[in-house]
């Protein structure tokens, strides 16, 4: 016995977190096989829940994809196409982690995907276009990795997101649009599959090729709200122009989103699953930026589930003032970020403000039309009561005419009895007739008798007595038979009279039967219909309590806002008055005394600040008092700078306390705007005014003399970039084919052949401005010469000369960034941004060129039509440099499955380490960024080409 034992001794026994762990993945292969399943329906909510669950409890999604490549992904299309729907559900709901454990499996659907697509029809198909859904889920959520699965995040988490950067908007337009084109492609593909005899929504096939709509609805509602608020920011920012394509492509989704939330929301299927936003008729203009307040976002609604137990908690701590200054001095960034909570804030104020008289007149016409279905339902209701009565009258007089009927049937036994006994008495009558006439026949053959016999005389007269004597008996009982008879045939009479008036009776009885049902039914039903409008009219009593203390609430949280919102806008001002008063003492900083600035520029700066001043007087918002105070410190510091041009210093002392003067009047107009009295900025745009004429009197002489020159040699200087960027970008193509080969060389070629598409579409677009420029001069410059022209319209000519300079150096900077990335010292983002910045380049020389173009121009619509091909040679550039990171980034993908667990746990942390550095360079990158906008800001209006 201790042998037979001794095996079960020496065999270890699993710990209760084995046994755990163990039990744990029993369970969660068991849910996934249940919802990934053979069966042709829909998948049971339950398993996908146990298995959602289950990436919360391990924290990765390791089990579930362990699970699911062991199922028979590729031989079975109901289990491929369960298998996407149920990892969208897991990447919408799962554990964050799961959208970082799942990149490295992109292959795998990208195989999955591949294998059905050969099929073209059916599930196939619909296989292929969802395997392309989740992999640009995961490229998106890769590349925005602040966004949750599921999508939803609110107005604040987005504008961090964002960052308030134009470029970091613009490219996550792009994205979601390329999220949402695979969207709409599945679902057309999946209503194209339907079919309405057999697939239809009410039967389990059609409801497994429906249910998948479900996630697909919950993204495509938020990328729609979350695409119309970054394109109103974008319009907001940018010239509508450069955003033309953007608005085409979201016009197009908008029409096939609308038309597919409306044949989703007729479907039977969906009516208790979820509930669908409907999407207006019209799309958003973002053209006029008042229609954001008016703009409602979509919201689905799922049934309520209970969510799992997870400790998730969230921050949303406003801007830490205290902490964020320095020795009393605000950092830039802060006040950017007050300022940016401010437009926030006034904008939730604004569309708060926009709900709550939205929804007080909604309450005001539900109340009206209560009040006046409760009158309805009043008088309904009164005039059933009256119904009611009278037909319970009725009802008493059809139980008045049963009873009568009741009657009737007993008069109908008793004729029965009478008859009977007059068929007794007619055969009575029937005998005593028949006796009767036998006696007669005897009494003619008696008297034929006598007749023949004279002895027979006595005889005959003794006979004859006794017939008289019978005879007067028989007629005796005649008489009375006939009277009997009489009687009896009255009898019968009225028995005749008496059944038929019984059978008339009878129906009528039958017929008040059947109205006392219809009419007990009918009161019966009365009775319910009163109940219902009973119940019905205190549903409503509730509703209108409902109302009237949403109401309530309503007006506790609008008193709020209004409170937030003087508070805010008091800060607002006081920050504004201490960035003016920072620049009139900054006046007095000798170190401005080596900067310069233009009188041109200087001149510029005054309508747009003067537009600002008249918009202050009949409107006050954060927006426009910050702007206020920005530009006029703005235009403080310029016109310090223009003062130090000045050759006699008199001259330019009087200049610079001309400009405190104008700041202190600025001062005084924002303090009105504070105490919201009347506000008047006459004096302070006179002084502005004043101040640009002093800074126009300086160096005219200079500037209009070298003018004429400086044009010509910086436009040769433009077309000489141009040639020289697209012979570099030939020499690397040639190069690059000579030495490289494989994914290298394909990215190489890529990459060049865009860039060499781009510098072509500029070299057309620079060709087309000069001749556009030849065509002004001709037509303007009369008699004179074209330096003389130039000379005439020397701040149009400024504004050419840095338009070409701007090319120049956007030519040098995209060739630099194209030579390091096929040396393979470069990165791809570093040529998308020098791609841009030449995009914006270009359309800075053809705005210069269209100032003074006759709009019938030919040479204006050729410069025209070549800026929209420099647009889409962009936009190219930017496609394939996002496609090559793409191919650059599978062909490196880590290899896991070899790792030990100490190696895998040393990778970690390395990765960790290197995301801190990483997220620390971006910190400092971006600081650098902003003090290079402000430096370029400052220069913007200087023609000189920027120092390095």
């Amino acid at each position: 016995m201790s042998s037979l034992s001794l095996p079960r001794v020496l065999q270890p026994r699993k710990t209760s977190l084995e046994l755990e762990r163990e039990n744990f993945e029993k369970f969660q292969a068991s849910s996934i096989s249940k919802a990934i399943n053979q069966v042709e329906n829909p998948v049971k909510e339950k398993h996908v829940r146990s298995a959602i669950l289950g990436t919360f409890h391990e924290k990765s999604a390791e089990t579930f994809w362990t699970c699911a490549l062991r199922l028979p992904l590729q031989e079975n299309r109901i289990v491929a196409w369960k298998f996407c729907h149920v990892l969208h559900k897991i990447l919408r709901e799962g554990h964050p982690l799961v959208i970082q454990n799942s990149q490295r499996y992109k292959r795998k659907i990208e195989d999955v995907g591949k294998l059905w697509g050969l099929l073209k029809e059916g599930y196939g198909k619909l296989i292929q276009l969802y395997c392309n859904l989740l992999m640009v889920k995961l490229d998106f959520h890769r590349r925005n990795p602040r966004f949750p699965g599921n999508l939803v995040v609110s107005k604040e988490e987005l504008d961090s997101i964002g960052e308030n950067d134009i470029n970091n908007y613009f490219q996550m337009s792009v994205e979601m649009f390329d999220y949402m084109d695979e969207i709409l492609v599945l679902q057309a593909a999946i209503f194209g599959s339907l079919d309405m005899s057999r697939s239809n929504s009410m039967t389990s096939s059609g409801q497994c090729i429906l249910a998948p709509l479900i996630p697909i609805i919950q993204d495509s509602s938020q990328l729609y709200d979350y695409s119309v608020r970054i394109l109103f920011k974008l319009h907001a920012s940018l010239p509508p122009d450069i955003l033309t394509g953007h608005r085409q492509r979201f016009l197009k989704q908008f029409v096939e989103l609308r038309q597919f939330y409306m044949s989703a929301s007729m479907l039977q299927y969906f009516k208790t699953l979820i509930q669908i936003p409907p999407l207006p008729e019209n799309p958003p203009n973002f053209l006029i930026q008042a229609e954001l307040c008016s703009y409602v976002t979509p919201v689905v609604i799922l049934p309520p589930e209970d969510p799992p137990d997870l400790d998730t908690p969230s921050t949303g701590d406003l801007v830490d003032l205290g902490a964020a200054q320095n020795g009393g001095t605000i950092l830039p960034d802060v006040i950017a970020e007050r300022d940016n909570l401010i437009d926030q804030l006034q904008h939730e104020i604004t569309r708060q403000r926009c709900e709550i008289q939205r929804i007080t007149a909604e309450h005001q016409n539900s109340i009206l039309r209560f009040n006046e279905r409760i009158s309805n339902l009043e008088i309904d209701l009164a005039k059933k009561d009256s119904e009611l009565a009278q037909e319970k009258l009725l009802k008493e007089d059809l139980l008045i005419q049963t009873e009568a009927a009741a009657r009737c049937v007993d008069t109908e036994k008793k004729a029965k009895v009478l008859d009977e006994k007059f068929q007794k008495l007619k055969e009575v009558y029937t005998q005593l007739r028949e006796e009767h006439i036998q006696l007669l026949r005897q009494k003619a053959g008696v008297d034929k008798a006598l007749r023949g016999s004279d002895k027979m005389t006595k005889f005959a007269r003794a006979a004859n007595n006794l017939i008289l004597s019978i005879k007067a008996d028989v007629d005796k009982q005649l008489t009375n038979v006939h009277i009997l008879e009489q009687e009896e045939a009255s009898k019968k009479t009225r028995l005749e009279e008496v059944l038929e008036e019984l059978a008339n009776l009878q129906a009528s009885a039958d017929a008040a039967s059947e109205q006392n049902q219809a009419l007990a039914s009918k009161v019966e039903w009365v009775e319910k219909e009163k109940a219902h409008v009973e119940s019905e009219l205190q549903d409503l009593l509730v509703q209108k309590e409902e109302i009237e203390s949403r109401l309530k609430t309503t007006e506790e949280q609008l008193n709020n806002f209004k409170q937030l919102y003087d508070e805010a806008f008091e800060q607002c001002c006081d920050e504004a008055e201490r960035i003016v008063k920072h620049a009139i003492e900054e006046v007095d900083n000798p170190a401005l005394s080596s900067a310069t600035c233009t009188s041109d520029y200087l001149t510029g700066l005054v309508e747009a600040l003067e537009e600002i001043a008249v918009s202050l007087e009949t409107k006050l918002k954060f927006q426009l008092i910050t702007e206020f105070a920005h530009q006029t410190s703005m235009f403080i510091f310029c016109g310090k700078a223009t003062s130090n041009t000045a050759s006699d210093i008199e001259y330019g002392e009087r200049m610079a306390e001309h400009c405190k003067t104008a700041g202190n009047h600025c001062i005084s107009v924002i303090k009105s705007c504070k105490t919201k009295d009347a506000r008047d900025s006459t004096i302070f745009r006179e002084k502005i005014h004043e101040l640009a004429a002093m800074g126009g009197s300086l160096n005219v002489r200079v500037t209009t003399e070298q003018i004429g020159d400086l044009i010509e040699d910086e436009l040769a200087t433009m077309d000489k970039a141009i040639e020289e960027a697209v012979k570099r970008i030939e020499e690397m193509l040639k190069q690059s084919r000579a030495a490289d080969s494989g994914i290298k060389l394909e990215v190489n070629e890529k990459i060049l052949d865009s860039c060499t598409t781009l510098m072509q579409a500029i070299r057309i677009l620079v060709q087309k401005s000069r001749l556009l420029q030849a065509e002004i001069v001709s037509q303007g410059k009369g008699t004179a010469s074209a330096k003389e022209f130039y000379k005439r319209n020397h701040q149009w000519t400024e504004g050419l000369i840095s338009a070409a300079k701007a090319v120049a150096m956007g030519a040098k900077h995209l060739l630099t960034a194209a030579d390091q990335v096929v040396s393979g010292g470069g990165q791809l983002e570093r040529l998308v941004v020098a791609s841009q910045g030449i995009l914006a380049s270009t359309a800075q020389l053809v705005v210069a060129s269209r100032v003074k173009a006759d709009r019938n121009s030919k040479n204006m619509s050729a410069l025209s039509a070549a800026s929209k091909n420099v647009t889409t040679a962009t936009a190219g550039v930017v496609a394939t440099a996002k496609s090559c990171s793409q191919l650059i980034e599978e062909s490196d993908d880590l290899d896991v499955c070899s790792l030990t667990l100490y190696h895998s746990k040393k990778l970690e942390m390395e990765s960790q380490v290197r995301v801190l550095e990483l997220e620390s360079s971006l910190d400092k990158e971006r600081l650098r960024l902003a003090a290079l906008r402000r430096h370029h800001y400052q220069l913007a209006g200087d023609i000189d080409e920027p120092k390095s």
